[in-house]
């Protein structure tokens, strides 16, 4: 019989795409009032991987990634997933969002994010959030799967996800001990 254990805790991270005349600094400012301390803010990329947000946010789409130093217990993403899509609610104008905010997080097996939307790939995590295995860390780079979406397949964000992931690693070890 398997010993169950509490998993290790991870690093929460965060997706923002947005549009140009989107609050996105506003939006920062509220993520880290709720989360505490930001450790890592990254480039502005182009988001233009997918059409996907088109119709709602429009073109010319932009995408940063956020990350957090107090790591997190991973059933808290459940929580963070509803206190996202409520600020996301905020800066919504005509139920048009200004700004998706896709938090997840990052362990040393796979980063992980959350979706309001079911998938045979998708677990249910509860409160409507499912878990989304976006990429999968092995033989010392990330990995795409089949359903992993456009932007995380580029080499880009997955350098920038590594580069995080061993940031995580030293700050786990801190807290670990």
């Amino acid at each position: 019989m398997s010993e169950l254990l509490e998993p290790k805790p991870v690093r929460l991270l965060i997706g923002l795409i947005y549009s140009e005349d989107a609050p996105i600094d506003d939006c920062i400012k509220k993520l880290e009032e709720k989360f505490e301390e930001i450790d890592f803010i990254s480039e502005q990329y182009n988001f233009d991987l997918t059409s996907y947000y088109k119709e709602e946010m429009g073109r010319g789409l932009s995408r940063r990634f956020l990350s957090f130093k107090r790591l997190i217990k991973r059933d808290e993403l459940v929580e963070i997933k509803i206190f996202t899509n409520n600020l996301e609610k905020i800066y919504s104008v005509q139920n048009r969002r200004k700004i998706n905010i896709d938090p997840g997080y990052i362990a040393q097996e796979h980063l992980i994010l959350a979706t309001g939307k079911g998938y045979y790939h998708r677990p249910y995590l509860g409160k409507g959030v499912y878990a989304d295995l976006t990429l999968v860390y092995r033989n010392t780079e990330y990995q795409s799967l089949d359903w992993t979406y456009p932007d995380y397949r580029s080499e880009d964000i997955k350098r920038l996800m590594k580069t995080l992931r061993e940031k995580y690693i030293i700050d786990l070890g801190k807290v670990v001990r």
